[in-house]
């Protein structure tokens, strides 16, 4: 019967057309053409003149000598500069790398001489560290990469005696040497690379991840429907645009026809002013900065009168978070997700029913992961041996795994680790959880944060989640601490509220009230918390810490 239906019909270009976000900009020119597109301190542009620009960008990496597949590296914070180069480059045919602007030189090093690339965009404020990356390939005799320089003025440039080798050194001036008449080069095939995003480095040395124009042009639609974001919405920068291509919000909002609002710091200050005057409807980013948010000091916060949705991600933002954001007039979405999935892969769909819930109720419910979203066909928790899917009981742990077209193609350069990950046809994300009777997912904690103690197995982020209540406490991170008796022990970092005291004793004797004794922390170290640029604990980092602090902890 297939067969008989598809006699007649052919694929051309009339009927298909590889999908790819570059489609985005191309419709906002015409369709939102004089309204605006970025707003940056002085700085206007509307979507037609963010496309001339983007082609004029696309234009001059070719000219200089940039083709289909080579990699286009970048390191900048949220400036438009950035934001265009997620269009220009693949516009090009070429592949973007906005890189961690927390990295060093060495690190930006390593992966430069990965990625071969051929040019790179870097902010001023992080020229030093590019030049230090640079002088170590150059030692290696690896082949230096032409570099561009971006900055708020570019008159700036030339006044910080930074020795550039010509004036088209600039940004703007390397736009000038683009044309307008330029033919944009589209993917030959939608599962074509449009960009390669490392990983966080949470729990190892980041990976590169390989994302399709296909894949992107699914999570964007995604994220435009999970965020309840319509047409015409004004979108303040607080994810890095470099994290998951900004959870692929980047070109979400060119899709709606929206306003990016960029910050190059993020702020408490700059947040409520940035809502205050541009009438931000939608903003993003880790429980960071929800918590950023609530703790703002008074002499900041504005009042907002227009709801505000904001997704986050990452861990789940502790319920007395989620009720102060509430009461602040943000509405926030719990998304769940990876590098390897774009950003965000699941999310908390809210049922009306649960608005008659108690508001502590509620913000329990607004932590768990959810269900996947519409761009990806599956999520399921399943026993990681067996590959059986563990009851919907919300009590049998099993990992996170995932399918579909918003996954990943894979590690750049690294078959092993691609494979490992595919494994049994399912991407494995390491993340521990229970399925609830409703299908909904609740992350315990990743598989190597998890403390075996005694035999009995502790969800880092639960012991977390009870210290974060105390109201002496900022911020706190449970690990494993090695025990000659009990193989491990909880170990509690944290970083109490500015102006609040609490002793060790205190947190450990508040953490026994409300949990098993085994659950409870047996040393406490105040400190604050290593992060990445995106706001996540690095909780490696702080096992190899707790090995050498024994002097300003304690013990019980």
């Amino acid at each position: 019967m297939q067969k008989e239906i598809m006699e007649g019909t052919v694929k051309c270009s009339a009927n298909f057309v590889p999908l790819s976000p570059i489609s985005f900009l191309e419709r906002s020119a015409k369709v939102y053409g004089d309204r605006l597109s970025i707003v940056h301190g002085n700085v206007r542009y509307t979507w037609r003149e963010t496309r001339e620009r983007c082609i004029r960008l696309a234009s001059a990496l070719t000219r200089l000598g940039i083709t289909r597949g080579d990699v286009v590296a970048a390191l900048a914070p949220n400036v438009p500069a950035l934001y265009e180069l997620h269009f220009g480059v693949p516009m090009a045919g070429a592949v973007l790398c906005a890189l961690n602007t927390r990295y060093d030189s060495d690190m930006v090093s390593v992966l430069l001489k990965q990625l071969e690339a051929k040019i790179m965009f870097v902010d001023y404020e992080l020229l030093d560290v590019v030049k230090g990356a640079l002088e170590i390939l150059s030692k290696e005799k690896v082949k230096l990469p032409h570099l561009v320089l971006i900055s708020d003025a570019e008159s700036e440039l030339y006044n910080k005696n930074w020795s550039l080798a010509s004036k088209d050194a600039g940004y703007e001036s390397f736009l000038g040497n683009g044309g307008s008449d330029f033919e944009i080069v589209r993917p030959n095939d939608e599962w074509d690379a449009i960009a390669v995003n490392y990983t966080s480095g949470t729990t190892s040395r980041p990976k590169g991840v390989v994302y399709s124009h296909r894949g992107a042009y699914l999570n964007s639609l995604a994220a435009a429907l999970l965020t309840e974001m319509t047409s015409m919405p004004v979108f303040l920068w607080t994810v890095p645009m470099f994290h998951c291509s900004g959870w692929c919000l980047t070109w979400t909002v060119a899709a709606q026809g929206g306003t990016n609002i960029c910050m190059r710091n993020v702020t408490e200050r700059g947040i409520f002013d940035s809502i205050s005057q541009h009438q931000v409807t939608h903003m993003g980013g880790a429980p960071t900065i929800l918590n950023m948010i609530v703790n703002a000091p008074q002499s900041v916060q504005k009042p907002i009168p227009r709801t505000v949705n904001v997704m986050t991600g990452g861990a789940a933002p502790p319920p007395q978070v989620l009720l102060k954001m509430k009461e602040l007039n943000f509405n926030v979405t719990h998304g769940y997700g990876q590098t390897e999935a774009y950003g965000p892969a699941a999310v908390c769909f809210w049922k009306p029913e649960w608005n008659y819930l108690s508001p502590v109720e509620q913000a329990n419910l607004h932590a768990r992961q959810g269900v996947h979203h519409l761009g990806l066909e599956d999520v399921d928790v399943k026993d990681s041996k067996s590959m059986k899917s563990v009851p919907s009981d919300a009590k049998t742990i099993g990992e996170v795994m995932i399918r579909g077209n918003t996954v990943m193609n894979g590690y750049y350069k690294d078959v092993k680790a691609t494979e490992n990950a595919f494994k049994g046809g399912w991407f494995r994300t390491g993340d521990l959880a229970v399925k609830h009777p409703d299908g909904y997912i609740e992350v315990k904690d990743r598989s190597i944060d998890t403390i075996v103690s005694g035999g009995e197995i502790i969800s880092s982020i639960e012991v977390e989640s009870v210290i974060f209540s105390h109201p002496s406490v900022f911020e706190a991170a449970v690990v494993g601490k090695p025990d000659d008796h009990w193989g491990e022990t909880p170990c509690a970092f944290v970083k109490l509220k500015n102006g609040c005291n609490a002793s060790a004793d205190e947190i450990i004797k508040y953490c026994r009230d409300r949990l098993p004794q085994y659950m409870a922390p047996r040393t406490v170290i105040f400190d604050d918390l290593p992060k990445t640029s995106t706001g996540k604990t690095q909780k490696f980092v702080l096992r190899e810490r707790v090995k050498a602090t024994d002097s300003v902890s304690k013990d019980s």
